[in-house]
């Protein structure tokens, strides 16, 4: 799991900014009594939380496999992205709008609004400063990608869970100052409320989106395309293979991947030769492809492997 140490140095920069920000914002908003500012304080306590939670989910992934668990652990790392993302919505967005609502309903002037103002400036430096050491790792780990397509094929969720809350947690504080100033000038409580839901918007929305890219690795991605070429390829080259069908992969961990092979052998080999071409892909797999964790070789026809390709395909675009 030695690929986890930027996505620990990106967590760990995280941990410490959320809770020093927590803290801080809570004790604003008990001094102002802006429903913006809980609001806003729930949300780095949440992030904190999230923080822990990533790196409990990196460390039990990383457990070798066991009797019980004969693929390993890796997607532990999934399952907890998954609740950061169902917290993120429950906590964070659940309670910023109903703080809202309930400041709509009983508006308060905030007092000494300097102060928060004070807070949100730092606070905004804070977050400001992780979301950085969060957007220079990811893009390290985009390439050439665009944005979109790069979140879409990542198999290392923590990376690009925290550089979403951390943009979250920069949209919430610029709605936080904006209702907290609107406020003030106006003469109008309520609009402290009003950020308080802008900002339950916001978490609900990266919720929303994290959940759905935690759910499809939980259920299972295949390999890159990249990385499914370059395994056919060395399966081709072993002087024993007639043809490499194709591959059927998924991802149990971001750098531990399970393969299946459907290979055609050359007809005049015997069972043991057979053997000795299985370990010998094994092996060299091993050297050049660490990430294939799990290697499974089924001899099969061409013919058999387009049938079921073409199945596979026919119900894809069924569903």
């Amino acid at each position: 799991m030695a690929g986890h140490a930027g996505s620990k140095r990106v967590i760990y920069a995280a941990l410490a900014g959320n809770l020093a920000i927590a803290l801080t914002k809570f004790a604003a908003a008990a001094f102002t009594g802006s429903s913006a500012m809980l609001s806003e304080g729930v949300h780095s306590l949440v992030d904190t939380g999230n923080g822990g939670l990533l790196l409990h989910g990196m460390r039990r992934a990383a457990r070798p496999a066991d009797r019980t668990h004969p693929l390993g652990h890796g997607r532990e790392l999934y399952f907890w992205s998954f609740i950061v993302a169902l917290l993120v919505f429950a906590l964070g967005a659940g309670v910023s709008f109903y703080e809202g609502v309930i400041h709509i309903m009983a508006p308060e002037p905030v007092v000494n609004a300097k102060v928060n103002y004070i807070v949100l400036g730092l606070s905004f430096l804070f977050e400001g400063s992780s979301w950085l050491v969060a957007l220079r790792e990811f893009r390290l780990q985009k390439g050439n990608q665009g944005w979109f397509e790069a979140i879409h094929r990542s198999k290392d969720p923590s990376v690009f869970t925290v550089l979403f809350e951390d943009s979250a947690a920069l949209l919430g504080l610029m709605v936080a100052f904006a209702g907290i100033l609107a406020a003030e000038i106006l003469e109008m409580p309520e609009l402290d409320g009003v950020a308080s839901i802008g900002i339950a918007l916001i978490l609900g929305t990266t919720a929303i989106f994290l959940a759905r890219e935690s759910k499809s690795l939980l259920l299972g991605e295949p390999a890159s395309p990249e990385v499914q070429k370059q395994v056919l390829a060395i399966a081709q080259q072993d002087p024993a293979v007639q043809r490499a069908n194709g591959i059927l992969s998924v991802h149990i961990g971001p750098e531990e991947i399970v393969a299946g092979l459907s290979i055609e052998f050359e007809d005049h080999l015997t069972a043991p030769e057979i053997e000795a071409c299985v370990e010998r892909l094994e092996a060299r797999l091993k050297k050049e492809m660490p990430q294939i964790t799990r290697l499974f070789v089924k001899p099969q026809a061409t013919g058999t492997w387009e049938q079921r390709r073409k199945a596979i395909a026919e119900a894809a675009e069924e569903g």
